[in-house]
């Protein structure tokens, strides 16, 4: 059984930044990719960024130069700094890992969640 447990989300106006945080625990043997995803209101949920184990990244075209991920291996933990906010980053942001367990199957778990709202 594998944990996320997400925190930074809040309330912030145009222009502010959030810092976004998810850690993993359980039974994790190695943590491959871990990412952040959204999913505003009648929308369908994307991909904000992701970070490889290695350290490479990949960014949505929307928040390039904007938003930085990041990760800490030794705590199994992922960060999403987010700056320069606008009104179209609300949403729910989701943490995603992919991660194998002893057995070496991969498998991926998502985080429940954090509000972030951005008012112009």
């Amino acid at each position: 059984q594998v944990q996320l447990v997400e925190s930074g989300g809040g309330l912030v106006q145009a222009g502010g930044s959030l810092r976004l945080s998810c850690a993993a625990s359980g039974s994790i043997f190695s943590i491959n990719a871990m990412g952040w995803y959204r999913q505003a209101p009648g929308k369908q949920r994307e991909l904000v960024a992701a970070i490889t184990s290695g350290g490479s990244t990949n960014y949505a075209d929307s928040v390039k130069g904007r938003f930085t991920i990041s990760r800490d291996n030794a705590k199994n933990t992922v960060y999403l700094q987010m700056n320069s906010l606008k009104p179209e980053d609300t949403a729910v942001y989701y943490c995603n890992v992919k991660y194998r367990d002893s057995s070496w199957y991969e498998h991926t778990n998502w985080g429940q969640g954090t509000q972030v709202t951005v008012s112009s």
